[in-house]
């Protein structure tokens, strides 16, 4: 059973949708809960309470499995995922604690925009004429929000726009590993992996929590597992090229919270740069030749 087909049911695309959709209001979660956590404490602290409650939960399952479940011909693979994985999260974790989370969120899930890019940087592959236009769309759409004119570029900015390219190598090597490994071995090296990246960090920007922020910690990270887990139902009931624009819905739950939670409603040329970025990556995705399909990690 692979990555790819495991658990497969016949095609409900609405059904896919609302599941991808709904996974994605958890990643905008993790997004909000890591802002109220980051008032009690570091980034790196976030970073390894978010993962290791995902690996707590996947750990009973490679006990289950045995040998057999753990094995991997790909750990080198495993690591890149892991590794860039933990780097985007570490940005977009520190871009808002600087900046309103609708940006950071936006400019970090622009990383659908640099995949084009990447993919032909390392494999030379060839990309159709539509996708080149599409990343365009949504780069016109990024530099609004960023409105470089008005000298608001920083380091929150910068945070997160790392952060997205960090993304699309996870998401491509996500979609590497789909051809080969099953959906939860992808998800318990992925939590192994970041669970002891992220120690280096916590230990070195060590802020223990008191005790009200435990609440909003375990949250956070029952929020990333549930994320994962939604995703992975959900593409069991519709192709990931079929659902992937759907992606673009945290970036409106984003908003919502950063509007309701903390009153910082969008600008008018922050909805323009959303719109934008939205309609690129939908030509994006819809339109590059794509690798094999797996789950796609937030």
């Amino acid at each position: 059973m692979t990555g790819a087909a495991a658990g497969r049911r016949p095609e409900n695309l609405p059904l896919g949708a609302a599941l991808t959709t709904a996974a994605f209001f958890c990643v905008a979660t993790v997004g909000a809960l890591a802002k109220v956590s980051g008032q009690y404490t570091s980034t790196g602290v976030l970073l390894l309470c978010q993962n290791f409650v995902g690996l707590l939960v996947l750990v009973p399952m490679a006990v289950r499995g045995g040998l057999p479940f753990v094995r991997t011909h790909r750990i080198s693979l495993h690591l890149l995922r892991a590794a860039t994985g933990t780097a985007c999260w570490y940005g977009l974790f520190y871009a808002i604690t600087q900046i309103p989370l609708a940006n950071a969120t936006l400019l970090t899930y622009s990383a659908p925009l640099w995949m084009p890019f990447i993919a032909w940087a390392l494999t030379r592959q060839r990309v159709s004429r539509p996708t080149w236009i599409g990343a365009t769309v949504g780069f016109v759409g990024v530099l609004l929000v960023l409105q470089p004119q008005s000298a608001g570029f920083g380091v929150g900015e910068l945070s997160a726009l790392i952060a997205a390219l960090m993304l699309a190598v996870a998401m491509m090597s996500v979609r590497w590993l789909g051809a080969t490994e099953p959906i939860a071995r992808v998800l318990f090296y992925y939590f192994l992996l970041s669970t002891l990246l992220a120690i280096p960090f916590a230990l070195v920007d060590l802020e223990a929590p008191p005790a009200r922020a435990w609440p909003w910690l375990i949250a956070l990270g029952v929020a990333q597992i549930a994320s994962q887990a939604l995703i992975v139902v959900a593409y069991r009931y519709a192709p990931a090229e079929k659902v992937g624009p759907c992606i673009y819905s945290v970036i409106v739950f984003a908003a919502l919270f950063d509007w309701l939670v903390w009153d910082h409603p969008p600008s008018l040329m922050t909805y323009a740069g959303m719109a934008l970025v939205v309609c690129g990556g939908v030509i994006a995705v819809r339109m590059r030749v794509r690798p094999p399909r797996a789950v796609v990690d937030a």
